[in-house]
């Protein structure tokens, strides 16, 4: 709501209030308007705060603000209310209405007392406005929307063509730690030696870290990165630590290739098993283990207890802001060098940085007007990092000679301290400068990742989708509400403010995450609105007047915290880490909730969602990976969901009263028993606003593949196919045929290696959905069909068969124009030969993999996929030695990944070659083996 978010929403909201039938109300329709009125000119009033210039803001201006938001909600919430009461109705007939006329009366009385009640605190602000004079003069209006969007390919150009982040003006640095790190040690002093990293937010301390790590990958193949962050508990977060350092262990076979380690399950282990099964898995090697970011020597004592003392001259790196911490880890008395202090960069590579920031590269040119104020706001970045960045992040719309007034304001507000004594207080400073510059909308989904703990990564559906839910995204003429979101996000992306984590990229799955000195100010921010109010962790013991949206860091067995919390105005919970259950028995009394996020919470159970069930208000509802296993009819009175979330639980089915949620966009089902699926019902129709739909299951039922069809919105598809019914299959194909708005789709049968099951009726499509995306097929099928070969827009393709005729489908997406990755798995070898042919060209193919029992022959033709960046092989049988020619047209290739069965002759003899070639190249690629364990 922040600027101009809940306040602009609710103007339209009490318009139609007053345009229905309840202007009818005695003495309260003139109120309703001037109530409507107030308001507008209140959120005009919002946006010349958030537009205002640095330093105009006083307390007094702020406190009045707060009033007009809290009036903001309070006027939602009333009217939200009154509208769910007044819309249930029993019946249609005359005496229907009259009984609910009756019914009503005490909440239509009780609206006119309270639209009464809010005019009168609309008037007060007013006021008080007035008294003041609190004007556009006093706030120094300077519209941010005068800036130029920020353009995305100034991102695309702060990459390498690795896609890793360019590094600026540091390499001196990483070469320095990197070489202390890597000297061996005499034998008599091969124990572990802690490095300590310390030096000031921002100033590139995890940076240097995961370059020197890439710079030793041949030194120390065993490697793992995991962040600490100042709320670390042990006792609560050891288990999650050492699990992600065992996920990321690898060990080496030869030069060149690196072979990943196999786990079991480590699910069920406690503590101290997860710490014997790193120390067995590292108990001979030589490991480099980075802890990022930590704040308190005895978390630091309760991590390096548990890593292993191998004797085998291995290396651990701390990085903190703290010298008392550093010099915990790394004691001076231990060894010489331990301790490396961050340098800030000099006034050269800050240039660099900057002009690669605003104007697209490090030695662009820029309009010469701009020079001399740009190198006085480059001496006052202070060399450090995230304040060059965070500063250019609000210059990279304005790179014309007529801003440069925009320019000199900059720099003034920045004022000088950075330059000789970077501080804290100066760098918060700097990021709230970034913030202060955003366009309005952005604003309020900035503060939005104060919800989240530090270091946790947001999956990027559930961000929009919690955006959406929340209000904080404006409708715009020809653009979904999604569409919308997806360029806030962009924006944010673009101007640094935010950054995508590679560790789920892997899977498909972008994420994000907030830099820590971002993320305070952030909620500095949040708090002092009111916009979010935190409990747990750092945050036990803040008290709050009104909750409006309340996040929870950590629960266990009834956290003290939450036992005096106020929850009747609370309209977003979020609640991390829950392992009890007595806070979550109070859900029930959380009438005005919006969002309810309980992802992972292992404290929910069947009845905290019956308790779910009442919350009327509800737009977004999240049990994502919890132990639910039944979902109750009364789902159905939650008629303001927009989306429902239940992937990852122990769900079977969903009740058909599902079908009521009729604006529904996102429905998201998966069960972790085995291959339980959600049973499509009759009626799905009538769930016109549906928009992604996963996992549902077509079974003998002809009508519910007709209604498929009926879903204009639909444009995400799931299916997981259970009948052979012709007609059904038919009808299917009818439905596919209609839904032109598809993007994403997902096609599987159920018994996907059985021959008789197949998936042919997909030949049938008259008309394909032309803006699909991603298509993966799971099942049996006789060939490709045709018309995949038409699908400009498509750019993931997924195929999982029980055989294939490879070269026919390589004819098929070789008229794919945009194709970026293919991914071919098959059950039995059906070809002698595959062949990537000149004739068939892939021109942005960057990714293929190719699973299952591999044929004598693979060959890569001139020409044919020159774009390819990584190539994945399976190889799922000991019987042939597969030959692969040609690997020297695949002029872009960097990484090849091998799956495999452990010592067979068939992976040795396709190492074998690989290793024969990487050796002959100027730059080894990267190769890969993961093994995968018999049944």
């Amino acid at each position: 709501m922040d600027g101009n978010g809940t306040a602009q929403s609710l103007v339209s909201k009490v318009g139609q209030l007053l345009a229905g039938e309840y202007q009818q109300l005695r003495g309260v329709g003139g109120e309703i308007a001037e109530l409507r009125d107030d308001l507008a000119a209140m959120n005009a009033l919002l946006r010349m705060q958030s537009e205002a210039k640095d330093g105009a803001v006083d307390p007094f201006i702020r406190e009045i603000m707060k009033q007009v938001r809290e009036l903001a909600y309070d006027s939602e919430d009333r009217i939200d209310l009154y509208r769910l009461r007044i819309k249930c109705r029993p019946g249609d007939g005359v005496f229907a209405k009259l009984k609910h006329l009756l019914q009503t009366l005490p909440s239509r009385r009780n609206l006119a007392g309270d639209i009464r009640a809010l005019r009168a605190r609309a008037i007060a602000i007013s006021e008080r406005h007035a008294r003041y004079g609190v004007n556009r003069e006093a706030l120094g209006w300077s519209p941010a929307s005068s800036a130029a969007p920020m353009p995305a390919q100034l991102l695309s150009r702060a990459k390498d063509d690795a896609g890793h982040r360019q590094v600026i003006g540091m390499k001196d640095q990483i070469d320095t730690l990197a070489e202390r790190l890597k000297k061996v040690s005499a034998r008599a002093e091969r124990h572990r030696k802690v490095f300590s990293v310390v030096g000031f937010g921002g100033v590139g301390k995890t940076t240097l870290a995961m370059e020197v790590c890439r710079l030793l990958e041949a030194d120390f193949p065993y490697q793992a990165f995991v962040s600490v962050s100042q709320a670390f508990e042990p006792t609560r977060d050891l288990k999650a630590l050492l699990k992600r350092v065992l996920q990321q262990i690898v060990k080496p076979k030869e030069k060149g290739i690196v072979e990943e380690a196999s786990l079991d399950s480590t699910d069920g282990l406690n503590d101290h098993q997860l710490a014997e099964k790193l120390q067995e898995g590292l108990k001979d090697k030589r490991y480099l283990i980075v802890i990022d970011d930590v704040w308190l020597i005895r978390a630091w004592e309760a991590i390096q207890s548990v890593l292993p003392e191998n004797n085998c001259d291995s290396r651990i790196i701390v990085t903190t802001r703290m010298e008392t911490v550093a010099k915990a880890c790394s004691p001076a008395g231990v060894g010489k060098d331990l301790i490396h202090h961050m340098q800030p960069l000099n006034i050269e590579y800050s240039k660099r940085l900057f002009l690669s920031r605003v104007f697209g590269s490090t030695d662009a040119t820029y309009p010469v007007q701009l020079e001399e104020v740009m190198g006085n706001i480059i001496k006052r970045g202070g060399g450090i990092p995230l304040a060059i960045v965070s500063i250019a992040s609000v210059l990279a719309g304005f790179k014309s000679p007529e801003h440069i007034d925009k320019w000199e304001t900059i720099c003034k507000s920045i004022g000088s301290q950075m330059e000789s004594n970077p501080t804290l207080e100066g760098m918060r400073q700097i990021v709230t400068l970034s913030f202060n510059h955003l366009p309005l909308e952005l604003k309020g989904c900035m503060m939005y990742f104060s919800i989240f703990p530090e270091d946790f990564v947001i999956r990027k559906d559930w961000l929009l989708c919690r955006w959406i839910a929340e209000g904080l995204v404006l409708e715009k003429r020809g653009l979904t509400m999604m569409e919308v979101a997806e360029s806030y996000l962009d924006e944010l992306l673009n101007r640094n403010l935010i950054e995508e984590d590679r560790d789920l990229l892997e899977y498909s799955i972008r994420s994000y995450r907030v830099h820590d000195m971002l993320l305070e100010v952030m909620v500095s921010r949040s708090l002092e609105a009111n916009f979010v109010s935190l409990q747990g962790g750092p945050y036990d013991g803040l008290s709050y007047d009104r909750i409006r949206r309340l996040s929870i860091h950590s629960i266990v067995n009834g956290h003290q915290g939450t036992k005096v919390i106020s929850v009747q105005h609370v309209r977003s919970l979020s609640i991390f880490n829950c392992k009890g259950h007595k806070f979550l028995d109070q859900l029930g009394k959380f009438t005005l909730l919006r969002v309810l996020d309980l992802q992972y919470c292992m404290g929910v159970t069947n009845k905290h969602v019956r308790y779910a069930c009442q919350l009327y208000l509800l737009k977004y509802l999240s049990f994502w990976g919890t132990n639910i296993s039944v979902v109750p009819p009364q789902i159905r009175n939650l008629k303001h969901l927009q989306v429902l979330n239940v992937g990852m639980t122990l769900l079977l089915d969903l009740p058909k009263t599902i079908t009521k949620l009729g604006r529904l966009e996102s429905l998201q089902f998966s069960s972790r028993k085995g291959n339980s699926c959600w049973i499509l019902p009759q009626e799905l129709s009538k769930m016109k606003a549906l928009r992604e739909l996963g996992t549902g299951c077509l079974a003998n039922d002809a009508e519910v593949a007709r209604e498929v069809g009926e879903l204009e919105q639909l444009q995400q598809l799931i299916l997981k196919i259970k009948t052979s019914h012709m007609n059904v299959l038919q009808q299917l194909a009818l439905s596919l045929s209609k839904r032109y708005s598809l993007r994403h789709l997902n096609i599987e049968h159920s018994n996907k290696f059985d021959p008789k099951a197949t998936l042919n009726f997909l030949h049938d499509l008259q008309a394909p959905p032309r803006l699909l995306r991603y298509f993966s097929i799971i099942g049996n099928i006789d060939g490709l069909p045709s018309w995949v070969g038409s699908l400009a827009y498509l750019t993931d393709f997924d195929i999982t068969t029980r055989r294939l005729d490879v070269d026919q489908s390589f004819s098929v997406l070789s008229q794919v124009p945009n194709l970026k990755t293919l991914s071919i798995k098959f059950a039995e070898n059906s070809n002698d030969e595959v062949a990537a042919r000149t004739s068939q060209k892939f021109p942005v193919l960057s990714h293929f993999g190719f699973l299952g029992p591999l044929p004598n022959v693979i060959r890569f033709e001139e020409g044919s996929m020159e774009m390819l960046e990584q190539l994945v092989l399976g190889i799922c049988s000991d019987e042939l030695e597969t030959s692969i020619i040609g690997m020297e047209h695949l002029t872009n290739l960097k990484k090849v990944t091998i799956d495999a069965y452990k010592d067979s002759p068939a992976t040795n003899h396709v190492l074998g070659q690989l290793k024969a070639w990487n050796d002959g190249l100027p730059k080894p690629l990267q190769v890969v083996v993961k093994y995968v364990r018999l049944s």
